[in-house]
């Protein structure tokens, strides 16, 4: 920082921005050839391409908001208001698909039986596995939040341990949610209703995926002492994050597991 006059942060020369345009495109092309050959050696490819970068360029972050200092208060706030940005984009995101339920569920079509849910289709029991799911869920946002209010008061030991809670409870809703769906009586092949249900479910647990692997990162950025009482801001954006993952699943459940059943 002695070298610079202001508090900013410019951007050092970085390959990752190139591989993972590449990576992109490979991943894109493998899945057409996926589609057409049944071929997925490109797709893999791609994937491997992606994940390195990923691993790289995050690496990179990590070390410039840790040991070069590069994370000043200024460039603190920028970050903040492009994860809450970020977050407002996810949330809209996820409102194509409730749009896309309640349009066909306020007025079912004559081609589904005029009724909903669709006539033939066998729906889940919202007090079965989508209620435990959704407890599980609540129970890991108050156990992130006691992990952001101990790394607040310099708790390392409890920060660790709700920490952990957070990603084990975040890996067993996964593994709910893949038995819910091995034991599916109805695909997303199954009219307008499969289709809105796998597909709000489906990327929402993406989401749950994309977040534990978020609270992972910090796990281990956390045992190796990156954070401290007043500069963790990758933590404070994963909790966001978390937080975000669970109230969407709150909507989802009250409105296609609950009501829409």
């Amino acid at each position: 920082m002695s070298t610079y006059n202001h508090p900013y942060h410019l951007v050092d020369y970085s390959p990752w921005p190139l591989t993972g345009a590449i990576g992109t495109m490979t991943l894109v092309t493998g899945m057409i050839k996926w589609f057409h050959n049944f071929n997925f050696n490109l797709l893999i490819l791609g994937y491997l391409i992606i994940i390195l970068t990923m691993y790289q360029w995050w690496r990179d972050i990590c070390r410039e908001g840790t040991f070069q200092g590069k994370h000043t208060t200024y460039v603190l706030k920028g970050l903040r208001w492009g994860m809450i940005l970020f977050i407002i984009s996810e949330i809209f995101f996820f409102i194509s698909f409730f749009w896309a339920f309640f349009h066909s569920s306020l007025s079912p079509n004559i081609d589904i039986g005029s009724s909903w849910p669709p006539s033939n289709i066998l729906p889940f029991n919202p007090f079965q596995i989508p209620l435990l799911n959704t407890i599980i869920l609540i129970t890991s946002g108050v156990t992130v939040t006691w992990a952001h209010h101990s790394l607040m008061e310099n708790n390392f030991s409890q920060t660790k341990q709700s920490l952990l809670l957070t990603i084990l409870l975040g890996i067993y809703f996964t593994i709910l949610q893949a038995y819910e769906y091995y034991e599916a009586p109805f695909t997303i092949a199954d009219s307008i209703y499969g289709s809105t249900f796998f597909m709000a479910t489906g990327f929402h647990g993406l989401h749950v995926i994309i977040g534990t692997i978020f609270l992972i990162t910090c796990f281990f950025r956390h045992l190796k002492n990156h954070f401290s009482s007043n500069h963790h801001f990758g933590f404070e954006a994963a909790a966001w994050y978390w937080h975000f993952v669970d109230v969407v699943w709150l909507f989802l459940y009250i409105s296609i597991y609950w009501w829409g059943n």
